[in-house]
């Protein structure tokens, strides 16, 4: 059980500090965080995430959907920005910029994570 100390469930301490920042409950919110960010910030995340990614992923997939408690959802948000992190700089690269101006006209409504 995770306690009030810890956003996160144990063992992923060190994405602590991006909680905040990059656990957001729409694929939407996601969307927009990606697009508000400089380089440098989706390089660090990038970064946090990647080692932690298959544990991650592996401790999620223990559960169900429905046992997540606070500190599952909030690692599976953080796991979730990562894919549009992910898009940003591992495939777009120096052309996200150009991605990134046309985005901010895409809405998205619902995604599959949103039920």
């Amino acid at each position: 059980m995770t306690t009030s100390l810890h956003k996160l469930p144990p063992g992923f301490e060190t994405l602590e500090p991006f909680v905040d920042r990059w656990s957001l409950p729409t694929a939407d919110q996601r969307l927009k965080r990606r697009i508000a960010t400089t380089e440098a910030e989706r390089l660090t995340f990038h970064a946090a995430v990647c080692d932690l990614l298959d544990d991650g992923l592996d401790y999620l997939d223990k559960k169900l959907f429905t046992e997540y408690d606070d500190a599952d959802q909030r690692l599976m948000q953080l796991l979730l920005s990562f894919a549009h992190i992910s898009l940003a700089v591992e495939v777009q690269g120096d052309d996200e910029p150009e991605h990134a101006a046309a985005a901010r006209f895409i809405t998205i409504s619902r995604a599959p994570s949103e039920g």
